[in-house]
């Protein structure tokens, strides 16, 4: 039997479009033609005005909230199955509603879970996505998910500052295996911080667990979302005698007050990555870019190689 050799093609949906464009270039090829035509009361319909009949594609496109991001997402799937591609793969760099991970409380929804199930539902054959909120959300699938680590990109850079007494920190209990992972490639120590919450988005008390006198802290999250718990643990660090704060996120969600909490916080600077396009500039924050990141590993993936190097923390 002959073997079919598959083409790969690159789509991005709109919000990702800057991002798509960067990976289709690394990657070595062109970003893919999609026509979006929007009826007058927000219904939309994307297009492919290109053939992809028998191909290995791959739409690039981060599902944060407005909801329309994650419905684009499924509707450019779904146009691609019926298109007859041979392969649909949903890269997305931030998946988002993936703080819905399992029931906190009764009567509330797994959206983690239900999002996975409808990207499957619409035709994904595979999943490539970089640090999820929580790492078992990869079971919620039953197609393959590269779950890649943004510390490839993050690593190298905080090697280049060459910070005498370096400390990682966890801004709360659950971030505490990152932190851990990035103390130990970076042969640092860790310090913890407690927080309690009055409800989603507002801290009530947050106390630090371990020593950062003399020390140049950074702090490490997969997102940052209001900013609030990264400000008030940089600025409860520097009280405690910290000599710098900065803060690692993969994802700078950034909404509500964020930019005028950063600016006005002891944080000397914020370090993400561009999942995520910034809704406006800060001098505070520096973007460190993805696209080789996805690249490589998508075309590993569409060559039928190994990218465990890349699940390497």
């Amino acid at each position: 039997m002959a073997v079919v050799n598959t083409e790969a093609k690159i789509f991005a949906c709109t919000q990702s479009k800057v991002l798509g464009e960067k990976i289709a270039k690394a990657f070595g090829a062109s970003l893919g033609n999609v026509i979006t035509s929007t009826y007058s009361d927000g219904e939309f319909q994307p297009s492919y005005e290109e053939s992809i009949r028998g191909t290995r594609i791959f739409i690039i496109g981060s599902t944060n909230p407005e909801p329309r991001n994650l419905m684009e997402m499924l509707l450019m799937i779904d146009a691609a199955k019926r298109a007859s591609a041979r392969h649909i793969t949903a890269v997305m760099p931030y998946f988002g509603w993936a703080r819905q991970d399992r029931k906190d409380k009764p009567r509330v929804p797994i959206a983690a879970k239900l999002v996975a199930k409808m990207l499957e539902a619409a035709g994904a054959t595979r999943i490539i996505t970089m640090d999820l909120h929580a790492d078992q959300i990869q079971g919620f699938f039953e197609r393959p998910v590269d779950h890649l680590f943004a510390s490839t990109i993050f690593l190298p850079y905080l090697k280049s500052l060459n910070l005498d007494n370096l400390t990682i920190a966890s801004p709360d209990m659950g971030g505490s295996k990152r932190a851990y992972a990035y103390s130990k490639a970076l042969e640092s120590d860790v310090v913890i911080c407690y927080k309690q919450r009055a409800k989603a988005n507002v801290i009530s008390h947050m106390e630090l667990i371990g020593d950062v006198t003399g020390k140049n802290v950074v702090l490490v999250d997969d997102m940052v979302d209001t900013a609030g718990t990264l400000t008030k643990a940089a600025d409860l660090m520097m009280e405690r005698g910290a000599l710098s704060v900065r803060a690692i996120c993969t994802h700078p969600i950034l909404s509500g007050n964020a930019y005028e909490r950063l600016k006005n916080s002891k944080l000397e600077e914020l370090i993400v990555t561009d999942s995520i396009p910034l809704s406006q500039e800060s001098n505070k924050i520096r973007v460190l870019g993805c696209a080789d990141l996805f690249a490589e590993v998508m075309k590993k993936v569409h060559n039928n190689q190994s990218i465990s190097s890349k699940f390497v923390m």
